[in-house]
């Protein structure tokens, strides 16, 4: 609870990071309010509900004009991306992105991924993004680390990662990992 207010994180589960039964205005609430005092008095302000409408509306799900239904009610999608929103609202130290886009369809992954690198971009984020998809890996961020057995075989940043292709990746973690390139275990993860 002590390191609350300096991370945010998104699961892989969409229903993990919301609480369904209360209204997206009252998820918001708890986040906004992570690392903070707590007191009595109303569950959310008229102040906090503007900040909570401008904010929604960078998603671009029109959830800005759904504060007050559940959390229940939203798509996989609309709820990683409120989710998404939770976790930096505070503007953590660290965001954690744990294979947040592996319970989706491909169209809402993606629109997932460019909300997570504009939120990243626009707030200056230090993010840990976890992904067994090798073209997502390539694709954002600033840095690949790709683990075998819980060590690190490979770091690549730079102006080499943004020339490596996916059959690169692969060959040099099988060339790394000292497994055959072609085996299932390499390809499917």
């Amino acid at each position: 609870y002590k390191r609350a207010k300096y991370i945010g994180r998104v699961f892989q589960d969409p229903m993990m990071g919301t609480a369904p039964n209360m209204q997206i205005e009252e998820n918001l609430a708890l986040a906004y309010r992570r690392g903070k005092k707590r007191s009595l008095k109303w569950g959310v302000t008229n102040a906090e509900r503007e900040i909570y409408r401008e904010k929604l509306a960078t998603l671009g799900l029109g959830l800005e004009d759904r504060l007050t239904a559940k959390g229940g009610l939203l798509s996989g999608g609309q709820r990683q991306a409120l989710t998404l929103l939770m976790a930096s609202l505070q503007t953590p130290k660290l965001l954690l992105l744990d294979e947040h886009t592996a319970a989706l369809d491909p169209g809402t992954a993606k629109k997932v991924l460019e909300l997570s690198d504009k939120i990243i971009s626009d707030n200056k984020l230090t993010a840990l993004m976890i992904t067994h998809n090798m073209t997502d890996a390539i694709r954002h961020g600033n840095r690949l680390i790709m683990m075998d057995r819980g060590k690190i075989v490979l770091d690549i940043s730079g102006e080499e990662k943004s020339r490596l292709t996916k059959a690169d990746l692969l060959e040099r973690f099988a060339e790394k990992a000292g497994v055959q390139e072609e085996t299932d275990s390499v390809l499917l993860s």
